[in-house]
């Protein structure tokens, strides 16, 4: 490996050493070689320090914090420590597909802006099904607030970012550090205060390159909150949002918190502010009704049974059988006895 590394990679984990060990083989794994992982370690935790030391790679490296602080906090120490001029972010419960960095640094080359937010689809993966996302790329003209918020339909996906998806310059993320302390939405408020940069503009890869595992009862280092918490961050953020998107976060996300507070003083004042400070369209109202009148499982797994539907997303799902494919020739699934 050169002394200046094309990109690095920065995975933020704690008390994971399975999860964080599978996460950073699929990093050793990529066709671009000329990478350096940093695995920070948000806290003391030997049983993962240790299971990190055994994998006996050079491009491997560990910071361990003294003291937990928050996966936006152990981002911002990987990437002041990262040596390469492009910087790749990776949750510790989620893979790589072995092309990802190889198809993204060539997108971020022939990018029309200094600094490009490079993201890609992804493969969801929970519990009940298997789906692309996001199921359709920005329009030409398009708001990003918008495009990233504002459902077509009942469930979310249409426009969608998520952490493990981005790769973009290490000085854009030294500029616009990810917010310590935010518990929810870390890579949408990442990105919205990136792309409020004249010099920003999110490119996206059209094929899925990340396999996002969605065990929805497994704990994570981003902390629970509350909805109040989120509503005020999203008070804040009414600036970098068009009136349509921030009805539509209002209405999905912060609704879907406070949901179940089965309050109605709650429900009329989220309502009171999509409609005073937003600009709410049919699909805000249907999903805010939804979401305070089906309780969160039984959403879940209706959103799961359409998505999976024949027909529904035909394309990303061949797109995803793709993926699948490519992914167990990677890691040695593919044939065998019993395969």
């Amino acid at each position: 490996m050169s002394s200046t590394p094309s990109v690095s990679v920065v995975i933020p984990t704690r008390n994971r050493p399975v999860l964080v060990t599978r996460a950073v083989r699929s990093v050793l794994a990529q066709t671009l070689d000329d990478i350096e992982v940093l695995v920070v370690v948000d806290g003391p935790d030997d049983a993962t320090c240790d299971t990190l030391a055994a994998i006996g790679d050079t491009r491997l490296r560990v910071l361990a914090l003294p003291e937990s602080g928050g996966a936006p906090n152990a981002r911002n120490v990987g990437v002041r420590a990262a040596r390469a001029p492009w910087t790749a972010l990776l949750d510790d419960d989620d893979e790589w597909l072995p092309e990802k960095l190889a198809i993204q640094l060539d997108l971020a080359r022939d990018a029309r802006v200094p600094m490009p937010i490079v993201a890609s689809r992804l493969v969801n993966r929970t519990p009940r099904a298997e789906f692309v996302m996001p199921r359709r790329l920005p329009a030409p003209g398009e708001p990003l607030s918008e495009y990233l918020t504002v459902r077509r339909g009942l469930f979310h996906g249409d426009g969608f970012i998520q952490t493990s998806t981005i790769m973009a310059p290490t000085e854009l993320l030294r500029r616009v550090p990810f917010t310590v302390g935010l518990r929810r939405l870390q890579e949408l408020d990442w990105t919205l205060r990136a792309l409020s940069h004249d010099d920003v503009d999110l490119v996206f890869a059209a094929e899925p390159l990340v396999l996002w595992h969605q065990d929805e009862d497994r704990p994570r280092i981003t902390f629970d909150t509350s909805w109040q918490e989120q509503f005020e961050w999203l008070r804040r953020s009414r600036p970098l949002l068009t009136p349509r998107a921030y009805a539509a976060l209002t209405m999905s996300v912060i609704s879907s918190m406070a949901a179940p507070t089965r309050s109605a003083t709650v429900f009329r004042t989220l309502l009171r502010e999509a409609r005073q400070h937003g600009r709410p369209g049919v699909y805000d109202y249907l999903a805010f009704a939804q979401i305070w009148l089906i309780p969160p499982q039984l959403r879940r797994s209706l959103r799961d049974r359409v998505l999976k539907r024949p027909g529904a997303n035909r394309a990303a799902g061949r797109a995803g059988a793709v993926v699948q494919e490519r992914h167990r020739v990677a890691t040695g699934q593919a044939g065998g006895i019993g395969g």
